[in-house]
């Protein structure tokens, strides 16, 4: 069995530290092989034809030519290349950010800010950095060992009363093919948690808001859960229902993470699964992972219905597959038919 070749990854910063550092920890791994480095996007364009990279890490904030600029010749010249952006953790940084995804980026890792050493500066960015890379070009999981379940075409007996959602790598654009597809109308609310820092996940809805014909709002403790409405987990926080005598409405709150992650899919799919139970719609969608497998179990053992993105479709088939191996999902389906499986499970079930 022949040995898989080194991820080839081109390195882009104007940063003249920045570059040495990025390129230092990724030739430290085995897998990686930084192929070059630029400047800048002009710079790193004229280099992609002669370095061939599987792989390009992208500084959010660059002169002369910037990163989305840079990005979306990379996608009209070189579709095939992977695009990892390097942001800062701030406002802007995160508004760049979620605008870099949707234009095409494949992820996003955010730069050490008030490490107590550069020796943990370098370890956070590795952690980050690495495991993104491996599972952006590395062999991809095959799904020879998926057990399919039949494919939900009955009208489903019990009435849909929420939708939730998880997805990690990939997200926003995801996101905008399932949400932009509901009507202004949508019977249900949906709750989404969506990996990502604060000031990042408020950029996400605030941008999915202009894009779809439902609302979409980050959410906050005491936002009413109300048909039409999405709300997006807030970086950094969990998120959950719960229920008064004045209805539905959510709670986020710090917490331990879970799967890493904060917030986390499962804690709100337990919390869903607890006030939903059977009226419960689950969608997986793509990221890296296995965040959203218990909390499906949970889905699963209530009577609920879930959905995953398929292998194809995803960007990285982590937490969708963990739910399609497992058998949880009533379908797998690439991610342009989600948004109109979503709309005809809610209806098809009694009112």
């Amino acid at each position: 069995m022949s040995v898989p070749r080194p991820a080839r990854v081109l390195v882009v910063d104007d940063s003249v530290v920045a570059r040495r550092i990025i390129s230092e920890i990724l030739d430290d791994e085995e897998s990686i092989e930084v192929v070059g480095s630029a400047a800048n996007g002009r710079i790193a364009l004229a280099k992609i034809p002669r370095l061939n990279p599987d792989l390009i890490t992208l500084d959010v904030e660059m002169p002369e030519m910037d990163a989305l600029e840079t990005l979306s010749r990379i996608r009209a010249d070189f579709p095939g290349i992977k695009v990892v952006m390097l942001s800062n953790l701030t406002r802007q940084g995160g508004v760049a950010t979620v605008e870099s995804l949707f234009r095409g980026a494949s992820d996003y890792v955010t730069k050490a800010s008030q490490m107590e050493s550069p020796e943990a500066a370098r370890a956070f960015l590795r952690e980050q950095l690495v495991p993104k890379i491996n599972a952006l070009v590395g062999s991809p999981e095959r799904s020879s060992q998926v057990r399919r379940r039949k494919a939900v075409v009955e009208p489903i007996s019990v009435p849909i009363g929420i939708v939730a959602i998880g997805v990690s790598t990939g997200g926003p654009n995801a996101l905008r093919a399932v949400l932009e597809v509901l009507p202004p109308d949508f019977e249900v609310p949906i709750v989404i948690v969506q990996h990502m820092p604060p000031d990042f996940t408020r950029s996400l809805a605030e941008r999915l808001d202009t894009l779809c014909r439902i609302r979409v709002f980050e959410g906050r403790t005491g936002g009413r859960v109300s048909p039409g409405t999405a709300w997006v987990a807030p970086g950094d926080r969990h998120m959950e229902i719960t229920g008064g005598t004045d209805g539905v409405s959510l709670v986020t709150r710090f917490g331990p993470m879970e799967n890493s992650c904060r917030p986390s899919v499962d804690v709100l799919l337990r919390s869903v699964s607890e006030h939903y139970g059977p009226a419960t719609l689950a969608v997986i969608l793509t990221g890296m992972g296995q965040d959203g497998l218990a909390g499906c179990r949970a889905i699963d053992q209530a009577g609920g219905h879930i959905l995953a993105q398929d292998e194809t479709t995803s960007v990285v088939w982590g937490m969708p597959g963990q739910i399609a191996r497992a058998g949880l999902a009533q379908s797998i389906l690439p991610v342009e038919a989600i948004g109109p499986e979503i709309v005809r499970c809610v209806r098809s079930s009694p009112a």
